[in-house]
């Protein structure tokens, strides 16, 4: 119970500290002593901070700010804003992936659980399409769509980085060029085999298109260091180094496979199936010929090829 003082008539209370919090100060004071950092400053300065609200932790003025539409048409903010929130997606994906890879030694649970958070996030991606591709008109989206040639969704750099994180190079190599390249190839070159290369490369004469030009010119580099970075730490390559009683893990494998067919297969068809009920044959705003890049059957995107039988992987993306 609190003391009570008596001064000049006034009747104070004084809290005596409880033992929860003399073993909080405690190891607030190590922590800060650690770090050769006064504790007395930083409790003087708790006095005069201001309690956290949501608006200041979450941003959401300055979140709500970055719509900025090229045209009167109403549906552009639907575009505007689905696309961000898959950007906001894919950095939560990014940061569970890294958490993977700069962990030296890696449990079958901890995997696990990374691997179904990430899931989720391209669950929710995929089902999400409907959001876009019935939340729009479609005269309105052929008309603003003619505001942002030659930019395209394509040219989000955060999920080739993902790509890139998955699994090892070669199962992201252009499938008619992958017996051309192993591990002693550069990276400068592996990138110019890169699957999605297809979207605006001529490989016959090597001509880029718009898209695939300005694309390079702000991410190349970038692209060419996480390349690099991811070559020994991506998800394939770690699970290939845990011990082989973790590999047989049953919820880990699945937990791949689901990754994998999730990413590869059930997302970019819908995305795929999305864009043809606005474009048709048509080319996509970039000028690319979505409709074979895109396709998992063409390219035959597979990050974790050897969970997948011979008749899997032979029919992957066919029927869809």
């Amino acid at each position: 119970m609190p003391k009570k003082l008596k001064n000049n008539d006034l009747e104070f209370k004084i809290p005596v500290m409880s033992e929860n919090r003399e073993d909080i100060l405690r190891r607030l004071d190590e922590k800060l002593h650690a770090i050769d950092q006064n504790p007395d400053v930083h409790l003087e300065g708790l006095v005069w901070a201001n309690p956290i609200t949501y608006w200041d932790y979450i941003l959401p003025d300055a979140l709500l700010s970055l719509q900025v539409p090229r045209t009167t048409l109403p549906d552009e903010m639907v575009f505007i804003m689905y696309h961000q929130i898959n950007e906001l997606l894919f950095k939560m994906i990014l940061w569970e992936i890294d958490q993977v890879s700069s962990k030296e030694e890696v449990e079958a649970a901890f995997f696990t659980e990374k691997l179904g958070r990430i899931s989720r996030y391209f669950d929710m991606l995929s089902s999400s399409f409907s959001i876009m591709g019935d939340g729009m008109e479609k005269e309105q989206y052929m008309k603003f769509r003619n505001t942002l040639t030659p930019a395209s969704g394509f040219q989000s750099a955060q999920y080739r980085v993902i790509e890139f994180a998955s699994t090892e190079l070669i199962n992201l190599i252009d499938f008619r060029f992958r017996a051309t390249i192993d591990r002693n190839t550069g990276y400068d070159h592996a990138y110019e085999h890169m699957y999605w290369q297809a979207a605006g490369k001529d490989h016959k004469t090597g001509k880029k298109n718009t898209l695939i030009r300005n694309f390079e010119r702000r991410y190349k580099e970038e692209f060419l260091r996480k390349m690099e970075y991811y070559n020994t730490r991506n998800l394939w390559t770690k699970f290939k180094q845990l011990p082989e009683s973790v590999k047989g893990d049953a919820a880990l494998v699945a937990a791949m496979r689901h990754y994998d067919y999730t990413v590869n297969v059930t997302w970019v068809m819908a995305h795929y199936h999305a864009a043809g009920k606005y474009l048709g044959t048509a080319a996509a705003t970039g000028g690319s010929d979505w409709q074979k890049y895109m396709h998992p059957k063409y390219q035959r995107r597979i990050f974790f090829p050897e969970l997948w039988s011979e008749e899997e992987l032979k029919n992957w993306g066919e029927g869809l």
